[in-house]
């Protein structure tokens, strides 16, 4: 692995470090990084789980399955289509999908999905140009499935009240995270 992903997987880590004073400190981290090589996908994971050995927060990985297997973990998050695909995988305990619709909501849940994140909520430089779902997606989401739900995209401080207003369980914030890198 190269030292900017050493630094990366570091970083990583550190937004989970119990010890770190942060005003927003995350109860778990999806680590998506879809631009990368399953093998460089693969280390970087390794990485920041060895490093989080013994933290609270959980720590998930995204796509590759293979990532929670090596690392032992017991949980993944996957895109609505590769969940229809893999389903539960054989040794995951927790699977995490992320949908777009309240069909998939729905079938995604009676599949065994343990918890959903359903977005993009707000405005986001992620999703530029293709506008958002927004609060009563959410709010018809969290009314219509019996499993956690999470709010994603376009999350903030500023927001978050309505992502709690809307029933949800959580919000995943990535740019208030990756701005402070």
């Amino acid at each position: 692995m190269d030292a900017g992903q050493e630094g990366y997987a570091k970083y990583l880590a550190g937004l989970l470090d119990p010890g770190k004073d942060m005003p927003y400190k995350p109860s778990l981290l999806i680590v998506r990084e879809k631009n990368l090589p399953e093998e460089k996908y693969l280390q970087l994971f390794q990485m920041v789980w060895e490093q989080c050995k013994g933290f609270p927060a959980m720590l998930i990985p995204h796509t590759y399955v293979k990532a929670a297997r090596q690392a032992g973990c017991g949980c993944i998050h996957l895109p609505f289509p590769l969940f229809v695909k893999y389903r539960k995988p054989e040794g995951i305990g927790q699977v995490g999908v992320s949908i777009h619709s309240l069909k998939e909501a729905k079938q995604a849940e009676s599949l065994g999905a343990t918890y959903l994140t359903a977005g993009h909520i707000f405005q986001t430089d992620c999703k530029m140009g293709v506008p958002p779902r927004g609060i009563k997606f959410l709010e018809e989401i969290c009314g219509n499935v019996s499993i956690p739900v999470l709010a994603i995209g376009g999350i903030n401080p500023g927001n978050l009240h309505q992502v709690r207003d809307a029933k949800a369980a959580g919000a995943c914030m990535m740019s208030e995270y990756m701005e402070r890198r």
